[in-house]
């Protein structure tokens, strides 16, 4: 599978797991699976390049570290957090502006 391939695929699913955390239709613990499974995902694609291909996947990097860093279930109890994703996915579904905050970088082995 190729990188920008994955990353595309990848993006929706992190966009409507994140979405059903904050509706509350799924646990947080499913997207913290859905994390580690694509962080491991990830790792069989060897890459060594660290820089995202564009403003959407360093947006994509930034989600994922946030959640790694906080756990999914701050979505439930971190406000500020709350909003930073709230800005990111907007971003993501082409519906706001891009979140100059919002900076992620490539995990590379």
């Amino acid at each position: 599978m190729i990188i920008e391939q994955f990353i595309n695929d990848r993006i929706i699913q992190l966009n409507a797991y994140i979405k059903a955390v904050m509706h509350k239709n799924l646990h947080f613990t499913e997207l913290d699976l859905f994390l580690n499974e694509l962080m491991e995902e990830w790792s069989q694609l060897m890459v060594t390049d660290e820089t995202p291909a564009n403003a959407k996947e360093r947006v994509f990097w930034y989600l994922i570290q946030e959640l790694k860093l906080h756990g999914a279930q701050a979505l439930n109890q971190n406000l500020y957090l709350l909003a930073e994703v709230g800005a990111c996915l907007d971003f993501i579904d082409g519906n706001g502006s891009y979140p100059i905050d919002c900076i992620g970088w490539r995990p590379i082995p």
